[in-house]
């Protein structure tokens, strides 16, 4: 899914510096995950609210017509409608020219302003949404929730990894995918709870996405800013005083000038979007635009946009419907905790492969089910045995999801990328997946009233295309510094024919 990500400044094999989490790295963790929250929450909101027949009825009552010819004609094609889709993604491609956006304010203005503007879009988008009486205001308010989301995501991660001691940062970066995941899980417990009330059930629905945008701003006005903030702008007294008390050490002087190095350093990188064009970055250039591609051509944000009104496509009842979502958010929470056990113990290409298989088999069995059952035509019903199966199946597909191209798609890009292709490369990956994102989020109604159970098949056959391509394709990156990549591109039996024997990869060009 789409989702944010923090980019390490190296890997193993770098000094330990003194000091250790403090409770000022705690308060920055729970900022973080107001900022997961806000992500998760709209990711699973909108398939609840878009399955309520209130709001159906208000936004889009050509879709009752459609609804009741399609109970004779097909089941496929009940909520095939292009302004329905665009409530929900229309989100996305703000959040995609949004990102571009805050990269300029993050590193001219510093993350806490970043957050702070991200929390305050998100906070007035909601409130469009809860008081919205057309669907011009909603579609207002989600571009609104887009900018906050794009903002939320390109300064929340960067703030927190570099308030987090090095030694945990690789950690959080997973954590972070646990806060966004329980937004999910809140969002739909919230849409099953509202579904049972008389009126304006969907108002409360939207609306409650003021809570974490709300603390997200608090919290953003009254943290400080980072010492590589401060010390991007010329801070450098503050900047140090700043780390003392993150640290919670007088003896910083190793860290800060680390800090302070890496940022002369990153000054003098003018053409990020040049450099990543050479043949030494090829490997990056490809991993930072297949991976996010790949991640959202699974089909995961069907699941994660869709649940409820593909659970009642297929025939399930409203409640039956908005219960089975959020068993699936239940399951995207644990199993993410799973990647968070086993990506440094098993390994990046182990949890790609496995997770791509499981993956695949899920997809199959579902499209297979589903074509038995409605056939090309779109009519027929499920037995309560069936629906049930129907449910399992997509059940461990998410978790395959969530314990393999979930967290690895953010992480994989940031561990891969040294400081002269970083903008750049970290650029592409966002876009490229808020792109996708908005694409899956626009057609896929579309797709299923055409393509019916063979979209599932598609799904399947991408599944597959991607998993042979991280097989053959992707060496191990676990544990591996940054500043040694180049050295692993260059055993690999394809990428090495793109690696100069005398590149320097992580580093700087020699010249």
């Amino acid at each position: 899914m789409a989702g944010g990500a923090f980019v390490s400044e190296g890997g193993s094999g770098g000094r330990d510096y003194e000091g250790g989490v403090t409770v000022f790295v705690v308060i920055t963790c729970m900022v973080a995950a107001m900022g997961g929250l806000l992500f998760g929450y709209d990711l699973g909101i909108s398939g609840g609210v878009t399955s309520m027949d209130e709001f159906l009825s208000k936004f889009f009552p050509q879709l009752e017509k459609q609804r009741v010819k399609a109970k004779h004609e097909t089941a496929y094609c009940k909520f095939d409608d292009q302004k329905l889709q665009l409530f929900t993604s229309s989100l996305y491609l703000a959040a995609l020219v949004a990102s571009f956006v805050a990269s300029v304010v993050t590193r001219k203005y510093g993350r806490k302003v970043s957050m702070f503007t991200g929390g305050l879009a998100f906070l007035t988008g909601a409130l469009i949404n809860a008081f919205a009486i057309n669907v011009t205001m909603l579609i207002i308010g989600r571009l609104l929730l887009g900018v906050g989301v794009g903002f939320a995501n390109q300064s929340t991660p960067v703030y927190l990894s570099e308030m987090a001691p090095a030694k945990i940062r690789g950690a959080l970066n997973i954590c972070f995918q646990v806060a966004i995941t329980s937004g999910i899980l809140v969002a739909n417990l919230i849409n099953y709870g509202t579904s049972n009330m008389a009126k304006n059930g969907w108002r409360v629905s939207l609306g409650l996405a003021a809570v974490p945008a709300i603390l997200m701003v608090i919290g953003s006005f009254f943290l400080p800013d980072t010492p590589n903030s401060m010390l991007e702008r010329g801070k450098y007294e503050e900047a140090k005083q700043m780390l003392k008390k993150v640290r919670g050490t007088e003896n910083v002087d190793h860290e800060f000038q680390d800090i302070r190095d890496a940022c002369q350093a990153a000054k003098k990188v003018e053409h990020p979007w040049k450099n990543i064009r050479q043949s030494k970055y090829r490997p990056a250039l490809v991993f930072c635009s297949a991976i996010p591609f790949f991640q959202q051509i699974t089909g995961i944000n069907v699941i994660m946009f869709y649940a409820p009104v593909l659970f009642k496509t297929l025939g399930f009842g409203d409640d039956a419907a908005l219960m089975s979502a959020v068993i699936t958010g239940v399951v995207n929470v644990l199993a993410t905790f799973v990647s968070l056990y086993s990506v440094d113990r098993f390994g990046r290409r182990f949890l790609f492969l496995e997770g791509g298989i499981q993956m695949f088999i899920c997809q199959i069995l579902v499209g297979s089910f589903i074509g038995l059952k409605f056939g090309t035509t779109g009519t027929g019903t499920l037995t309560p045995a069936t629906a049930d199966w129907i449910l399992v199946f997509i059940c461990v597909y998410v978790a395959g999801f969530a314990w393999s191209w979930g967290p690895l798609g953010w992480l994989v890009p940031s561990e891969i990328c040294p400081l002269e292709i970083r903008p750049a490369g970290q650029a592409i990956n966002v876009s490229v997946n808020m792109f996708f994102t908005f694409l899956i989020g626009q057609f896929f109604l579309t797709m299923l009233c055409h393509m019916k159970f063979g979209l599932f098949y598609f799904f399947a056959g991408m599944v597959a295309i991607m998993t042979i391509f991280i097989y053959f394709l992707f060496p191990e990156t676990r544990g591996v510094p940054i500043e040694e990549m180049g050295r692993v591109w260059k055993q690999h039996w394809f990428w090495k024919s793109y690696i100069p024997d005398d590149a320097v990869i992580g580093g700087h060009d020699e010249n």
